[in-house]
């Protein structure tokens, strides 16, 4: 009997100090930060994931830098891919004899950065610290450290909100409405037919001229009873036998069948309404880049564009480089886009070798 309450007194401690060491490891579980997962290490973190983005990665993966990329989720209300995800038939960029799709030419570049080892995040990069060394890159999911950052998160064009300018029921987004010229203007849809494009800059004036190559009349309307556009583009457009300019004017309603038939412009002056003969409506009103999330780490122009150095992606900041409509408001192409995608990436080689050579 005294043998089993020996036994008994033992096992009792075992298990007491068990619960007591168990105990212990759960407070440990729950209150040590070191449980949270670590930042992830690279040489060169992209954030954006356009054809600058993905050229970009290629390039870097090429390299052996072991990019990560934080494509974006639903960033600026636009899905991964950027801008080219909301077009259809592209057919200026080359390799494509027949065209191709905007989201599978987009899927196309997912596909070769994922190929050479890009490491690709499907997430909004919420917290970016420039400041410290290496830079920090976070979204709500991973934490990045990294030695060079190369940001291509585009930009996005500006559209008015009226009856059929969308993309939802009724909307004739991308069935006649668009909002670049050079990208859609020579589409069968558009060929020998009224057009109109609104806007008053300098874009509104050159995407107008630039449509009276494939269009039977192009249509310029502005809100304003003056121009905002330079004098030399006020004068070439004014100058074109196929435009007209409708001034005091804003476009009220699209409307059609399954393409874009026809619009309505009221004027602003007497409130009345007509309805013109269009096929193609086109908002020339400006781009809105995707620059805000930088507060105000990096120089920006009075627009929001990214600074870059002449002939170079180079930032006000060693090791950040930008690349793509964020830093380009001028040209606004894919093909363009990708080559600063490519010279941001090799730049960031570069400026990485230079790093390894001076430690």
């Amino acid at each position: 009997y005294s043998t089993m309450q020996s036994l008994v007194r033992r096992s009792f401690k075992v298990l007491k100090s068990s619960s007591v060491v168990f105990a212990a490891s759960v407070r440990c579980l729950q209150t040590t930060p070191a449980m949270a997962e670590q930042p992830l290490r690279t040489q060169v973190c992209i954030i954006g994931s356009g054809p600058a983005g993905h050229t970009a990665a290629i390039y870097a993966a090429r390299a052996e830098l072991k990019p990560v990329m934080f494509e974006g989720f639903l960033a600026n209300d636009v899905a991964a891919g950027g801008q080219l995800t909301t077009t259809t038939d592209v057919e200026n960029f080359p390799g494509f004899p027949d065209g191709i799709m905007g989201p599978e030419i987009c899927d196309k570049f997912r596909q070769q950065s994922l190929r050479f080892g890009t490491e690709i995040f499907t997430e909004t990069v919420t917290t970016l610290d420039l400041q410290s060394r290496p830079f920090v890159i976070a979204s709500d999911q991973h934490t990045v450290h990294a030695d060079t950052v190369i940001i291509a998160t585009g930009a996005v064009a500006k559209r008015l909100d009226f009856p059929g300018a969308g993309s939802g029921p009724g909307g004739f987004w991308q069935k006649g409405v668009s909002a670049c010229a050079v990208c859609d203007g020579a589409a069968p849809i558009f060929r020998n037919k009224p057009l109109v494009v609104i806007g008053g800059g300098d874009s509104a004036m050159e995407e107008a001229t630039y449509l009276t190559k494939y269009a039977s009349k192009v249509y310029i309307v502005h809100r304003r009873d003056e121009l905002r556009a330079s004098k030399i583009m006020q004068k070439r457009a004014q100058n074109n036998p196929k435009v007209e300019f409708l001034y005091s004017s804003q476009v009220v309603e699209a409307k059609g069948d399954k393409l874009l038939q026809s619009v309505v412009v009221r004027d602003l002056k007497t409130g009345e309404d007509r309805e013109l003969e269009s096929n193609g409506l086109f908002f020339a009103i400006g781009h809105e880049p995707a620059s805000a999330f930088l507060k105000g780490q990096l120089a920006l122009d009075e627009d929001g564009y990214i600074v870059t150095e002449p002939d170079s992606t180079a930032t006000s900041v060693p090791g950040v480089f930008a690349c793509g409509d964020v830093q380009d408001k001028k040209w606004r192409q894919a093909v363009t886009a990708a080559g600063t995608g490519c010279m941001s990436a090799l730049e960031a080689e570069h400026f990485l070798a230079a790093m390894e050579d001076s430690a």
